[in-house]
């Protein structure tokens, strides 16, 4: 299986028991507190329970794909900053195809067995499940860390009724480092491996419809407007370990390394769909990337934010 795994183009695969879950409190008291913001669907109680997704699950294989490009953000107030997530091609469909191949494979070799696989799109907790499959812990910063790769990876899961040998659980390998607490506008990452929906720039620019970006929030964006990197780009481990990915899909589209701040934020339909093809910020729309840009814009100095009102007075 892992042989495969790795044949179909992963970068990592590991294997977990449903015998042995993770731990999953952690993801109950957050939602408990209300630090899932709007998004109903972690609640889907699914999410707790493979065996809810595909009745007799019996184990869990975890892969990673490796997408960092050692390209650096721009610095240019006129320019807006996109998570480097999305510079290149749809990741749910990259990780996708190569998840499919692996099922066929297994349909193929265990006929009378069932399989179900997700790229972020299941309910199914990712994270802790890929800790205990030995691929990485989960950081300070919320993310999956592992040491070759660090923070920089895709996860995806599949289910499968067949019972294989499990790996052991990752440890945990963040010591008494505080970076990403530390450097964090919003104080989103409220105590380590715990980020508070509603302050995390991520969530604000990405998942939330709100018609505006809260102040709080919008003055601290620096720029910012899809996603965030700012807790990954000062982790040691990527700093440290961090490898150019090759998997050429997530090259990145030229535009999206830095975009003019003044055209998204009254980038059209027509352009929108031209500047982002097959990518992951496609379920944004541009009504929401005009939003965050433009909230951008309202913070940056006196000659950007003119350019929402160019009749304003000098």
């Amino acid at each position: 299986m892992k042989q495969q795994a790795l044949a179909v183009g992963f970068n990592k695969v590991g294997i977990a028991s449903v015998m042995d879950p993770p731990d999953l409190q952690g993801l109950h008291t957050w939602l408990a507190q209300g630090m899932a913001a709007d998004m109903d669907w972690m609640r889907d109680p699914r999410r707790r329970d493979v065996q809810l997704v595909l009745p007799g699950t019996q184990s869990v294989v975890c892969v990673a794909l490796n997408y960092y490009t050692p390209i650096q953000h721009s610095c240019d107030p006129s320019k807006g900053k996109l998570s480097r997530y999305a510079w290149g091609r749809d990741y749910h469909r990259v990780l996708g195809r190569r998840l499919k191949q692996l099922q066929l494979w297994m349909q193929a070799q265990f006929p009378t067995h069932t399989s179900r696989f997700y790229v972020d799109t299941g309910p199914v907790a990712e994270k802790p499940w890929a800790m205990q499959a030995g691929l990485g812990w989960i950081g300070k910063n919320g993310l999956l860390l592992t040491r070759e790769y660090g923070s920089w990876v895709f996860l995806g899961v599949l289910l499968t009724t067949l019972k294989l040998i499990p790996d052991r659980p990752h440890s945990f390998h963040c010591g008494t480092c505080t970076r990403c607490l530390a450097a964090c506008p919003t104080q989103a990452i409220v105590s380590p491996g715990v980020v508070d929906s509603r302050r995390c720039i991520a969530y604000h620019t990405l998942e939330s419809h709100a018609q505006e970006i809260p102040a709080e929030i919008a003055q601290n964006l620096n720029n910012w407007v899809a996603g965030c990197d700012i807790c990954q780009d000062v982790c040691p481990w990527n700093q440290r370990f961090a490898q150019p990915t090759g998997i050429p899909d997530f090259q990145p589209y030229a535009w999206n390394i830095a975009p003019n701040l003044k055209d998204l934020a009254h980038i059209s339909e027509a352009d929108f769909n031209q500047h982002f093809p097959a990518s992951a910020l496609r379920r944004l729309k541009a009504k929401r990337l005009r939003r965050n840009a433009q909230a951008a814009l309202q913070r940056s100095p006196r000659s950007d934010a003119q350019a929402l009102n160019p009749s304003a007075n000098p």
